[in-house]
């Protein structure tokens, strides 16, 4: 197997296991986990209610964006079921507006 060919697979592993992390942190606030897309290298994350206007959010971090293609691929909109390193992970994908930009919502179910 040549390196081009395994990237795809660790890009996907390292998606599907910072979702992991950033959904157990979801989960210890109650919150929902809010990736607002953008054009640039990175997508920002929130941990807030997609209701609740964008000041009220926490800011989490900056993942890159090829992660966060990763992440679309690996889940869909609607219920999700994931087992990622033997924990079981339930969660509803949806997608919101922020101001001028579309966001990815992982709300723990």
């Amino acid at each position: 197997m040549n390196s081009s060919s395994r990237n795809p697979l660790d890009v996907a592993t390292e998606a599907v296991s910072t979702l992991s992390e950033y959904l157990e942190l979801s989960l210890d606030k109650g919150k929902s986990l809010i990736f607002v897309l953008s054009q640039g290298e990175n997508c920002e994350v929130y941990l807030g209610d997609p209701g609740e206007p964008d000041a009220d959010w926490v800011s989490c971090a900056a993942i890159p964006n090829k992660l966060v293609r990763a992440l679309l691929e690996t889940t869909r909109s609607g219920f999700n079921q994931l087992v990622i390193e033997g924990q079981t992970y339930r969660f509803a994908r949806t997608f919101a507006q922020v101001a001028e930009q579309g966001a990815v919502v992982f709300t723990p179910a």
